[in-house]
């Protein structure tokens, strides 16, 4: 070939090569050959004049060259200004970009591209001038900052394909849409359309290209009607997550053959999710999370084809029945979430073919069967699996060795069932878990070492289970990234050195009912980033550290209760802002501490702290909760109390305050709980407690010296459950008016109720969100069935009106039987007259009623027969009369309940009534029970006389013939009684 035909044919090799270059390089401005128009130059120039630039992003705008200028794009042939992007860093950051749009962009005939989204347009209105942009096919104004009415002639954009208005400006007028005939992508998320009604399923439906819809919360609302989708046939993502409709899912959704993506979550859809989801051909990800009122059976839902699909969210709805061995062939499946539904059974063996599953979520549903022993599929099919949470549940059984296998798997949650048996070491391989929670089981066995090294733990959760043994170093050799230990409520025992050093910073440490040791632990010292600490119940006796103090000063949550714990606590108390702090039940003493402003709760109750409440208390103002009572406190409440406008809970009772209720009460507006029991408390229950107080439900006044009447003015409260006023000096007659508080009229769902005598743990904490709220279990000791007893948990059922061992006059007011919520009714030990009224069938609830010394009289109402609830009855010493109505639940009572009535008769008394004898002769009078053998009735008082006589008598003659016995057992009763003296005399000295 001659070289001048080779140089030829080099030439034109390399003019192509350049001819592409430029082609290829259209949408890169900074490259680009060709000079753009002078009147596009311009009127770009006349468009930057209105924007406002304080980060100089326009800089660039200058020169001939607008081709060239940061954001601006053109043809390559004509030079003709094509796309205009000046849209902020990403989605979630913006650009101060803003000002005014000058009408000049008008001008730019070939636009076909405009992007203004995340800019800073200050709720300027989008210019109607837009409309204009005959060619533009792309125009996103998301996020931008532009408000007021969506101007409808942007109904001219023919041409247009992609539209985002999403986070901007109303819609008052949807039929502007139908003229965007080559639409492809529409958003308008965000967007105000509460206007439009249902009408823009009609105008959307005549877009034909239209692929991409995004109408998430957009305030549309309605009932989809029922071919509300049947014409979208091209569409493929569908989203109008957080709306308020109130609806179907239309059966048309299944007939859009093409669907990818389908979002409807958090709207108010209700009926049966439509079976034909399952077969969309396309479909890769389905969220119907939160609309609450969707059902549908799982082992039919899923028994669909689900061929493609990868993200599937149904939780917060309806779904019931077992999850069928089907799931298993959702081969594509990355996503599973079935939370807060009502599904029941175990897990299917199935799931392991699930080889790209990566997160799953079956929490807070009905779960009762078994975690599969073996998983079907490959040996490590679930290797991508990062997140298992099966917790709030019921499931049952033993933790499988393949949930050792997951070896990817950073959250494994089964929290809150009832799994039992061990922990299995294979856990201990997980080398990326981050969060392990196993609380409220009912796991035995030790604790297995080898989780010590699992190196990313963060989150270690065995709380409230049956483990045991002893823990030591070897458990936390690794967990250097360990923030959240709560081995709280199990029966471990630490076997830890003196002077070991933790190598983690946890944040929250709890280890109540572990057993620490009988010393403070020292190793507590090294950890500087406590925010929750909760040793409480852990055997630690002895004197408190001074290190402890200055580490608890960053405390949130403090819990070193029922310990027995010595010595004074530091004044003023540092702790964290809005801390909450339980140190009772040890053995604290000297004075309560000046505390911070921002403490929300404080327990000191049963230690023997003494003196008075300081007055500075009430500068606590975030106090919600105080408990000091079984101390050893003395004085005037203070005043200062009555500033506490957020206190919800105050327990004083058993110390020895004195004087009277604070006038300052009365601005305790949030007060539920006042429990002033056991006290020295003198004057009137003041009339102003019944007015006020709309959320107290308990008022505890009990074992104090409280006189006068009882105010009628306590019925206003309205929220009342338990009123105590027994051992006071309280005189007149009960108010008729007691017979309206309403909360004890009503009758509570729950009727169990459990007795706690002791330390009851802390069961319903979570590691993360332990509140005072929750945390705190308001206690109460209800004198009830003969005996107090404090209950805790079920405090809140407890319906209680208690006015015994007063000097109360009058009769039985009838209006009390309309407290139909009652379970405890007593006025013993008063002077209450009367009949009882046969409307006291009415108390269905009653479990303990005691009208045990008064002057009741008048027979025993028949109706109380029917009331099936009764465990405890006392009628004792009053003046009934007649026969007892011994039948169905009252033969369930014994003597003692109807004891000192001399004119009752028939059992369980051994008192016959007249017309009773078993001969069938009347007898006019009251008569014994004959029991057919006058031998041992006569014998019977005749031997306990003789029995009394020589008990008294024998002792007396011994000692009357040996002198030294006499004089032995003499001089010790003298010795006994010259004790006894001295002992009363010096406590009548210490009295105050």
């Amino acid at each position: 070939m001659e070289p001048v035909t080779v140089l030829r044919l080099m030439l034109q090799i390399l003019l192509f090569m350049m001819r592409e270059f430029v082609c290829s390089n259209t949408g890169a401005p900074h490259h680009q050959l060709v000079s753009c128009l002078e009147s596009d130059k311009d009127a770009l120039l006349d468009f930057k004049t209105g924007l406002q630039d304080p980060e100089s992003r326009l800089f660039s705008w200058k020169g001939n060259n607008c081709c060239q200028w940061e954001g601006i794009s053109c043809d390559n042939r004509t030079g003709a200004v094509i796309e205009i992007d000046l849209h902020g860093p990403d989605q979630y950051s913006f650009s101060k970009l803003g000002g005014k749009i000058s009408p000049s962009i008008t001008k730019l005939k070939s636009l076909r591209h405009l992007d203004l989204s995340h800019c800073s347009f200050d709720g300027i209105p989008i210019p109607d001038f837009f409309g204009s942009l005959e060619n533009l096919q792309y125009l996103d104004l998301s996020n931008a900052g532009f408000n007021g009415t969506i101007p409808p002639n942007l109904g001219n954009l023919s041409s247009l394909q992609y539209l985002d208005f999403s986070s901007s400006s109303v819609v008052s007028n949807f039929e502007w849409v139908a003229g965007l005939v080559s639409l492809k992508h529409l958003d308008m998320s965000h967007v105000n359309l509460s206007l439009v009604g249902l009408g823009w399923i009609r105008i959307l439906s005549r877009l034909p290209f239209l692929t991409e819809l995004h109408l998430s919360y957009s305030l549309l609302s309605g009932s989809f009607p029922c071919h509300a989708f049947l014409n979208f046939t091209s569409l493929a993502v569908l989203h109008l997550r957080g709306n308020n409709f109130n609806s179907t899912i239309p059966d048309s959704l299944v007939n859009v053959s093409s669907l990818v993506d389908v979002d409807m979550s958090l709207n108010l859809l209700y009926g049966s999710i439509p079976l034909g989801l399952g077969d969309l051909p396309s479909l890769k990800s389905l969220s119907l999370y939160s609309n609450k009122n969707l059902t549908a059976n799982c082992s039919q839902l899923f028994r669909g084809k689900w061929e493609k699909i990868q993200f599937l969210d149904l939780s917060f709805n309806e779904l019931h029945g077992k999850l069928p061995a089907s799931i298993g062939n959702m081969k594509f499946l990355t996503h599973l979430d079935l939370s807060r539904n009502n599904v029941e059974g175990g897990i299917p063996s199935s799931i392991g073919k699930l080889c790209n599953l990566e997160y799953v979520c079956i929490s807070f549903n009905k779960l009762d069967g078994t975690l599969p022993e073996f998983l079907q599929g490959a040996h490590n099919c679930l290797s991508s699996l990062q997140s298992l949470d099966l917790s709030k549940n019921q499931l049952v059984g033993k933790l499988p060795e393949w949930l050792g296998r997951l070896r990817s798997v950073e959250t494994l949650d089964l929290s809150s069932n009832l799994l039992y048996g061990s922990i299995p070491a294979s856990l201990g391989s997980l080398q990326n878990l981050i969060h392990l929670h196993l609380g409220l089981n009912r796991l035995n066995g030790t604790l297995p070492d080898n989780l010590g090294k699992l190196s990313k733990l963060s989150t270690f959760d065995v709380f409230s289970n049956q483990l045991t043994g002893l823990v030591t170093e070897r458990h936390f050799q690794k967990l250097g990234e360990l923030e959240h230990l709560d081995f709280s409520s199990n029966s471990f025992t630490l076997n830890i050195s003196s002077n070991w050093v933790p190598p983690f910073q946890v944040r929250n440490l709890l280890m109540g009912s572990c057993h620490i040791g009988s010393s403070f632990p020292a190793w507590l010292k090294f950890q500087k980033a406590l925010s929750s600490l909760d040793v409480s119940n852990a055997g630690i006796s002895g004197a408190t550290p001074h290190w402890f103090w200055e580490i608890s000063s960053q405390m949130l949550y403090l819990n070193i209760s029922f310990n027995k714990l010595e010595g004074q606590l530091p004044s003023p108390f540092n702790i964290g802002l809005w801390a909450d702090v339980d140190l009772s039940s040890n053995l604290f003493e000297g004075s309560i501490p000046v505390l911070l402003h921002t403490t929300r709760l404080l327990d000191l109750s049963n230690n023997k702290f003494f003196g008075p409440i300081p007055s500075n208390i009430g500068n606590s103002v975030a106090l919600s909760i105080i408990d000091l009572s079984k101390n050893n406190l003395f004085g005037k409440i203070p005043l200062s109390l009555g500033q506490l406008s957020h206190l919800q809970i105050l327990h004083l009772s058993d110390n020895n305050l004195s004087g009277e209720i604070p006038e300052t009460f009365r601005h305790l507006s949030s007060l539920e709980t006042l429990d002033l029991g056991n006290n020295r408390l003198t004057g009137k229950i003041p009339q102003w407690i019944g007015g006020g107080f709309k959320r107290l439900e308990i008022l505890n006044l009990r074992s104090n010296s409280f006189s006068g009447e009882l105010p009628s003015s306590l019925s206003n409260l309205s929220s009342l459950r338990i009123l105590d006023v027994t051992g006071n000096q309280l005189n007149g007659s009960i108010p008729a008016c007691f017979g309206e508080f309403k909360a004890m009229t009503e009758v509570q769902r729950e009727m169990v109720i459990t007795y706690d005598g002791g330390y009851s743990g802390n069961t319903d904490f979570n590691i993360y969100y332990r509140s005072f709220l929750s945390y705190y279990k308001d206690k109460l000791a209800v004198s009830m069935k003969g005996q107090f007893l404090t209950i805790t948990k079920a405090l809140s059922l407890v319906v209680s009106l208690d006015l015994s061992g007063n000097s109360l006059t009058g009769e039985f007011p009838p209006e009390l039987t309309k407290l139909l919520g009652l379970m405890v009714l007593n006025f013993s030990g008063n002077n209450i007259s009367g009949a009882i009224p046969e409307s006291i069938s009415n108390l269905k609830q009653l479990e303990s009623l005691d009208f045990s010394s008064n002057r009741l009289s008048g027979p025993i109402p028949q109706s109380l027969q029917s009331l099936s609830f009764l465990q405890y009855l006392n009628l004792s010493n009053n003046d009934f009369s007649g026969k007892i109505p011994y039948k169905d639940h009252m033969t369930t009572f014994e003597m003692p309940s109807f004891a000192g009535n001399p004119r009752l008769c028939g059992p369980p008394l051994v008192v016959t009534c007249p017309g009773d004898n078993k001969d069938g002769n009347s007898s006019r009078g009251w008569t014994r029970i004959d029991h057919h053998d006058s031998f041992v009735d006569n014998w019977f008082p005749l031997s306990v006389g003789l029995g009394f006589a020589a008990g008294l008598l024998v002792p007396f003659l011994v000692m009357a013939l040996i002198k030294s016995w006499s004089d032995a057992y003499f001089g010790l009763v003298n010795k006994v009684f010259e004790r006894i003296s001295l002992f009363t005399y010096r406590m009548r000295r210490a009295m105050p």
